[in-house]
């Protein structure tokens, strides 16, 4: 296993008791019933994390949409961090990253045939999606980054942990990036280490099962990131193989997530010319920016160059007035979950079993022929 990037701020740890005080008091009000947690008649699938930072909450939501939607009527609800609106909002075709954030955005626009709502409030937004006309044959909840948000209890609690950032290895803010103590795990019923290296040893996994110490309802997956063809920003069916990428293709990458070292990685198998122009997590590009961006670009020397994005990143930009330089140039990198470990299948019928025994079709059913009798 790779030595571990977490960084520790030892200066800060006064504050991290503070911090341990008030989320630990926190968590005991829910376990001891003083506040409510509201569970539900429909399935209910909550995908989150422990940690600051991206862990692949997206790519991992994604994966259940496609497992989910060709059978049940799925919704995705998230709290659409750093949208301009307030309160419930239910996406539609004409919503825009602005109005739902970057990432319900990304997803409406790759699943339109889902809905995507956002609400701060978890317990509320389902109520509305279960009750508004257009979404109320909902069938399947998956929540976006909700493990702390207890007022909702979810069938399936799946936490994501990053290979790279291990939260045994990692301390509670703001000493280190952890949002609750590890601890906390034991809420979960899947857990599965992200962003594993492909070629991860036997070792390595039997290191990570032993230090997380699960427990016996508990469920331990490992996935990784694979990278799809790219797709031009401004036509989406123009794609180009990223194995036509020579040593020759000059890229300008432009990215504002939490971490971006495991894409430059893979685009530096293809080339060593990379220029990075990384921006925080969720970044709201100023005009500036977006002119440095062109200036950057139109400044490389070189033939075959190419401007690369994330799906996240893409879905932002597409708020802006973009000049020609980026959007003729423009492509966008997606990112596919694959299980290691032949794993896939057990997660697989894990999911749809929870699904299939808890629907609200099959509750609905079994209250009609109750009736009956």
């Amino acid at each position: 296993m790779n030595e571990s990037p977490v960084r520790r701020h030892w200066s800060l740890a006064p504050l991290t008791f503070i911090y341990r005080m008030a989320t630990g008091v926190r968590n005991r009000l829910f376990d001891w019933k003083i506040l409510p947690s509201e569970e539900f008649d429909i399935p209910v699938i909550s995908v989150g994390n422990l940690t600051v930072g991206g862990t692949g909450k997206t790519p991992h939501s994604e994966y259940l949409i496609g497992l989910l939607k060709e059978k049940y009527k799925v919704a995705l609800l998230s709290r659409g961090y750093k949208r301009k609106s307030k309160g419930f909002h239910l996406a539609t075709s004409n919503s825009s990253a602005k109005e739902i954030g970057d990432e319900p955005y990304q997803i409406k626009t790759k699943y339109p045939d889902i809905h995507v709502a956002v609400d701060a409030d978890r317990r509320h937004g389902i109520h509305k999606l279960c009750k508004e006309k257009v979404s109320r044959d909902v069938e399947v909840i998956l929540l976006d980054d909700a493990f702390q948000h207890r007022y909702v209890r979810p069938g399936i609690n799946i936490v994501l942990m990053d290979y790279n950032r291990p939260i045994y290895e990692d301390a509670l803010l703001p000493t280190g990036m952890l949002r609750e103590p590890a601890s906390s795990l034991h809420r979960a019923h899947v857990i599965i280490v992200t962003k594993c290296p492909t070629d991860i040893k036997p070792i390595d996994f039997r290191i990570v099962t032993k230090n997380l110490d699960l427990r016996p309802y508990q469920r331990l997956f490992f996935t990784t990131f694979s990278y799809g063809d790219l797709r031009a920003f401004n036509a989406p069916h123009k794609q180009k193989a990223l194995s036509s990428l020579s040593g020759q293709t000059h890229i300008l990458l432009v990215t504002g997530i939490a971490s971006a070292m495991p894409l430059v990685e893979k685009l530096r198998e293809r080339t060593g010319h990379i220029i990075h122009m990384e921006y925080g997590d969720h970044h709201s590009f100023s005009q500036s920016e977006l002119k440095a961006i062109s200036n950057t670009f139109a400044s490389i020397e070189a033939e075959n160059k190419l401007i690369i994005t994330t799906e996240k990143d893409a879905a932002r930009l597409s708020t802006y007035s973009l000049d020609k330089t980026i959007t003729n140039n423009l492509y966008i990198l997606p990112i596919k979950v694959e299980f290691l470990q032949d794993q896939q299948e057990s997660f697989d019928n894990y999911i749809t079993d929870y699904v299939s025994k808890n629907s609200r079709n099959r509750i609905v059913h079994q209250k009609t022929d109750t009736h009956k009798s």
